[in-house]
């Protein structure tokens, strides 16, 4: 068997969370107790194959997540707290700047749902493939839309996955891709596989995340979860 990699978590929590029509943020609201981002830093500290956690955070928040979630919930794995940027990518790129050789895990904090079973297949299809994204097969069939709302388009439902994260790369990899992204102009990316696949024109391998792992963005999420959660207690 191959020796196991240097693995990093960078976790994204530097989203302002507009669409929760709340004063904060949505991976700092509290489900069942605990704040939504708790609840990722939890299953990365727990996996035996993530050596580091690099937590990304809103600029000024690096004290308050030290304190009120690293510190207090015994998260012993977050080695650096950095401050993001302005759009996703731009935390995802001061985050990468942070990792060492290996594999990079990029998750969004608020996806309180990744569980070790999903970070082992992460890893066993990422030492295959050298990039690779968590999703699943979509449940409901799929619509591109006109500019003016006409129907333009309609996929083949079996070939069409909803993406989540984490997202998993070899290091130097997606460090090459976002480093050519930054030098662009005009930056369209709106996850981590995007960018391996524009800059590089790199293939990126699907792998079984989970429906239950939701993004908390709006209130409606938010039940969701907690539901999910009190169901696994």
């Amino acid at each position: 068997m191959d020796e196991k990699k240097y693995c990093t978590a960078v976790v994204l929590a530097a989203g302002s969370g507009k669409r929760m029509g709340t004063k904060v943020h949505k991976q700092y609201l509290l489900l069942v107790g605990k704040p939504v981002l708790y609840y990722s830093l939890r299953a990365f500290e727990a996996s035996r194959l993530i050596d580091e956690i690099i937590l990304v955070c809103g600029a000024g928040e690096e004290g308050y997540c030290r304190r009120e979630i690293v510190e207090k919930y015994g998260i012993s794995k977050v080695h650096k707290i950095i401050a993001g940027g302005a759009e996703r990518y731009n935390s995802v790129w001061n985050g990468l700047q942070e990792t060492k050789e290996g594999y990079v895990y990029i998750h969004d904090g608020a996806r309180p749902f990744v569980d070790d079973k999903m970070i082992e297949r992460a890893y066993e299809c990422v030492s295959e493939y050298h990039a690779c994204v968590a999703g699943m097969p979509s449940k409901d069939t799929v619509k591109i839309a006109a500019p003016d709302n006409v129907v333009s388009e309609t996929p083949d439902r079996s070939s069409v996955w909803i993406v989540q994260t984490p997202q998993v790369f070899d290091a130097e990899l997606i460090k090459k891709a976002y480093a050519m992204l930054m030098d662009q102009k005009e930056i369209n990316v709106t996850d981590d596989a995007m960018a391996a696949e524009q800059m590089l024109g790199c293939p990126v391998r699907l792998f079984y995340g989970s429906y239950e792992n939701i993004k908390i963005t709006t209130p409606e999420d938010l039940e969701i979860a907690e539901v999910f959660l009190k169901r696994k207690s």
